[in-house]
């Protein structure tokens, strides 16, 4: 079996932009979906990578990230405590769009010994887009459930799954379609 790991992108998120109540029922929609199959893939031992912005917190761990983004003020609390990561999953800052860009995420990859990536997250259409195009760029085979992504309307998120589906030729499926065997 290929080594795989599950990506979950930008979950932990203040959600502080415009778009931002636009957004939030789906991703909301999209964290229930991915907190599942977090759950069964962590039942495998499947790692589980968060991948998200730093929000210019650079000198930042996952729990600081937390305590920001779970802060009064921040829209997206709600959204982090569903999806707060534990102890044993791996948390990779990322300055841009990609997942790969300027992270340590493909190094950790290699040490994982992964081949196949499980990308979940949001905006589907921008963060999820881009590292799946970076994914595809390094040859990593990816799976993207259609129901763990969220963009900001429907019409971005089904643009997003049409480039995932036509043009990547990746997997595409329901989460709890996905086997993990």
């Amino acid at each position: 079996m290929t080594a795989r790991a599950l990506l979950i992108l930008d979950m932990l998120n203040t959600l502080d932009f415009p778009e931002a109540r636009q957004l939030y029922p789906k991703a909301m929609t999209a964290a229930k979906k991915i907190k599942k199959l977090k759950e069964r893939c962590k039942k495998k031992k499947i790692p589980v990578i968060y991948v998200n912005d730093n929000f210019g917190q650079w000198r930042s761990d996952w729990k600081q990230i937390f305590t920001i983004v779970c802060s009064p003020k921040s829209l997206g609390g709600k959204l982090a405590r569903l999806l707060k990561p534990e102890d044993d999953d791996f948390f990779v800052l990322k300055p841009k769009h990609s997942g790969f860009y300027s992270t340590t995420l493909e190094v950790l990859l290699e040490q994982l010994k992964v081949k196949k990536l499980i990308i979940t997250g949001i905006a589907g259409n921008i963060c999820v887009l881009f590292t799946a195009n970076d994914a595809h760029m390094r040859d990593y085979e990816v799976i993207v459930p259609k129901d763990c992504i969220a963009s900001n309307s429907v019409k971005d998120n089904n643009f997003a799954l049409h480039q995932f589906e036509n043009v990547f030729n990746f997997k595409i499926t329901p989460s709890p379609s996905l086997k993990l065997d």
